[in-house]
Formats: C-alpha cells, sequence, structure tokens
C-alpha cells in the first residue's frame, strides 16, 4: 500500500519517505530535503500558514525555512492566495503576453537603481544560465569568474566549487558536467577580488553569500569587483535569488550602493510559485531575441499564477515591512546568540539586514573554506534535531541562510530563545 493510498492515521512520515525512495532518487525532489546532511528521516508537510508548517502527522514547527527565501510574508497569506485564486480561474497558463507581466517588470523595474529591462523565467538556475549566455553575446568573450560557495543553481558552468545543495552532498562539483563545460569558468575566493583580464565576458557574484551559510562582503569587496570589472571591460553580475527584494526595497544595490550591469531575482518575486528573472540595461538586453541573436525562451515564462502571486506579495513590500523584517531578525539573533554565550557554546550568528546565518564556531567566516570547516564539524547536525524535537524547523543542513518572515511575531521569535536554551545547554562542551 503506498502512503498516499493509506488512511490518515497511518500516513506517517516514515511512511511517505520509504514510498518516496522507491518513486523518487532520494526520494526528494531537491537534494538537502533528504536530511543526507543531519540524518534522520524528513517531516513531510501537509499544510502551512504565517510562521508555521504542519506535517503529515499532526506536528507543528516554527518554521525558519520558509521555502528558501520566497515566503517573506509567511506561508498562504491571504493576499497572495486570493491573488492565486483569481487568477487560476482565468486559466493558469496562455502561452502569451499578459498585464501582469507587464506590471512586475515595471514594478522591479521601479524599485531597482540602474535597473532598465527585464526578462521574466521560471526558476533561479535558468535566470542566471540565461544571463551568463546573454553576458557573452554582448562582450563576445567566453570566460566567467564565478566565487567558491556561491551557489548560482545547477546549470553546467555554474555547478563548480558551489555552495549549497553541493556543498551538502560533499560534492565540489557534479558527475556529467564535462570538463568542456567549465573550461571557461574561473573560481576565485569569495572576497577577494580577483584580477581580470580581457577575456572574461562577466563576473558572477552573491552580494551576500547565502549559500555557504551567510557570509557578508567584506568591505570594498562589491566596490572592488565594480572598479576591476570597469577596467576590463566586463560586466558584473549580481545574483540576487536570495537577497533581491529580501534585503530592501531595491536589494542589493541599493543596500551597498554599488550597481552591477546585470542581475539576477527568484524567490520573493513569485510569491511562493516558481519564477525568476534577469535583466540589465536597455543597451544589453537589446542582444536578447527577438531583438537580437543571443536565444532564449520559455514556455511558462511569465506564467500568469506565478505573476499574480509575485505582485501581490511585493504590493506589501514596503520600507516599513523591510524595517519590521529588520527587527523580525535582529531579535531573534540577539535572544539565540545570547543562550548560546550563556551556555559556552562557541557559535556565531551574522546578520546583514534581515538574513541571518549560524555557524559554530568562535569567528565569523569571510570565506568557503572557513565555512565549510564550521558547517563541517557537527554540531549543527545535534542542533538541528534539538531543535525539530522541540517544534522548531531549521534548514536540513548547515550552508543553508535562516529565514525570517514578516509572519514571525514576538510570540514565536520567544519560543524559538526558549527552545534553542534547552539545545545549547545538550550542546555545551563536556568539562
Amino acid at each position: 500500500m503506498s502512503g498516499t493510498d493509506t488512511p490518515r492515521g497511518e500516513k506517517t512520515n516514515e511512511i511517505l519517505f520509504e514510498r518516496a525512495r522507491e518513486l523518487i532518487p532520494g526520494g526528494v525532489n531537491s537534494p538537502v530535503r533528504a536530511f543526507g546532511s543531519v540524518g534522520g528521516t524528513p517531516y513531510f508537510v501537509e499544510h502551512a500558514e504565517g510562521p508555521f508548517v504542519h506535517d503529515v502527522e499532526g506536528r507543528c514547527y516554527i518554521d525558519y525555512v520558509q521555502s528558501y527565501g520566497p515566503s517573506i510574508l509567511g506561508h498562504a497569506h491571504p493576499a497572495i492566495v486570493e491573488a492565486i485564486t483569481t487568477a487560476a480561474a482565468k486559466g493558469t497558463s496562455y502561452g502569451a503576453p499578459t498585464e501582469n507581466e507587464v506590471l512586475i517588470a515595471d514594478e522591479m523595474i521601479r524599485r531597482v537603481p540602474g535597473l532598465e529591462m527585464i526578462r521574466l523565467v521560471s526558476s533561479g538556475t535558468e535566470a542566471v544560465m540565461s544571463a551568463i549566455r546573454l553576458a557573452r553575446g554582448a562582450t563576445g568573450r567566453h570566460k566567467i569568474v564565478k566565487f567558491a560557495g556561491n551557489y548560482h543553481g545547477h546549470s553546467d558552468s555554474l555547478l563548480v566549487a558551489g555552495g549549497s545543495g553541493v556543498a551538502q552532498q560533499g560534492l565540489v562539483g557534479s558527475e556529467g558536467v564535462t570538463p568542456g563545460a567549465v573550461a571557461d569558468t574561473i573560481v576565485a575566493p569569495y572576497n577577494r577580488v580577483p584580477v581580470l583580464d580581457e577575456t572574461i565576458a562577466v563576473v558572477v557574484v552573491e552580494p551576500v553569500a547565502a549559500n555557504m551559510g551567510l557570509v557578508a562582503p567584506a568591505p570594498g569587496f562589491l566596490e572592488g569587483l565594480r572598479a576591476e570589472c570597469d577596467r576590463i571591460g566586463s560586466l558584473l553580475l549580481f545574483d540576487e535569488v536570495i537577497t533581491g527584494f529580501r534585503l530592501c526595497r531595491g536589494g542589493a544595490a541599493e543596500w551597498f550602493g554599488v550597481i552591477p550591469d546585470m542581475w539576477c531575482f527568484g524567490k520573493v518575486i513569485g510569491g511562493g510559485l516558481p519564477m525568476g528573472a534577469f535583466g540589465s540595461s536597455r543597451e544589453i538586453m537589446a542582444h536578447l531575441a527577438p531583438l537580437g541573436g543571443v536565444y532564449q525562451a520559455g514556455t511558462l515564462s511569465g506564467n500568469p499564477l506565478a505573476t499574480a502571486a509575485g505582485l501581490a506579495a511585493m504590493s506589501h513590500l514596503d520600507t516599513d515591512a523591510y524595517g519590521r523584517l529588520t527587527a523580525i531578525a535582529e531579535s531573534l539573533q540577539e535572544g539565540m546568540s545570547k543562550a548560546f554565550d550563556d551556555a559556552g557554546v562557541a557559535a556565531v550568528m551574522p546578520r546583514v539586514g534581515p538574513l541571518l546565518g549560524l555557524f559554530f564556531t568562535d569567528t565569523e567566516p569571510t570565506e568557503f573554506d572557513s565555512a565549510k570547516l564550521a558547517a563541517d564539524n557537527g554540531v549543527y547536525r545535534r542542533f538541528f534535531h534539538g531543535m525539530l524535537d522541540r517544534g522548531v524547523a531549521f534548514a536540513p543542513g548547515a550552508y543553508e541562510a535562516i529565514f525570517v518572515s514578516l509572519a514571525h511575531g514576538p510570540a514565536e521569535i520567544e519560543a524559538t530563545v526558549a527552545a534553542c536554551r534547552e539545545v545549547a545547554a545538550e550542546l555545551r562542551p563536556q568539562d
């Protein structure tokens, strides 16, 4: 009997995971969900609302995964649910332009300094893959520079030395990626400005590294990248799939005052539905078909449900909302940090605005090697299960950021900190 056929009383996480492993590689549709780096059985979500997720066994968790970033308003926000429902009643996909595509493009461009045109796609991976192709087409150059520990999706040329799920699996790349696919990819250490030459089409960077835990850009790093790209005529691409419209209204360009040549977005802009986007100046975007010779297309690009959900989400994200989101992250950071300090547990919680990380180490990492040492020391696994047993869900891997939402209130923060105090006591080093 399959898990989906069992009566509700017999439907357990274990039964569903066992059945899933027969039908889906590893039992999951994205590797980190398999709990491989933390051990145990994944919880299967039945429904969610606000700051909570509920599994099929009826357990409720305060959720700091929030779909790895899209649920900035919290799960099942009424405005988003209404927008999706209204859109779905009119049809789910047309293969033709819609007004909402124009409206969400306009909303993004008005928010982001320097952004002039965008193209909607269906995922962050697709956005970065397409932007890299556009950069090569616009410059006539072939090589790209990326940074160790930055994750830009699973396209072949960008999987080398990636963070997030790649690092979580203990991989430096991926089987099936040919040497030729990465021959034009140069990997540099994060927070160090590389010396470029005239073969480099584009430098792609997470302006805040959020796929190796959370690593902030060092003072002068982004500015240095801007200057070096200008010196040699290379393009600078900000991968804002995570930071875009989460740091602030205008994303990293507004936050840091550094304007790249190109952007990639995802997560927040889809309101929880699959959507990504890439954009640049009118001059660079003119190289993209049907205006120019760089081809890119997508049957579901600009999907009417996703654009409706994205517009609903962004309508709630004004300056005040970002102030509240940052205050929530700061409150969580202060409470948990004190819990670790009081217990004598070595832990740091870097924060950039509303983005938050956690490393079990004395010193805040600044690049991938030090982040990897902290992530792989085994402490996070014990922390994760201790918190999960107490009804608090963090990401099942030490390389992910902590995502708060506007639905996390004082009661949820207080409960999380209380649970953290109990877990920290269990993590206390033994004399």
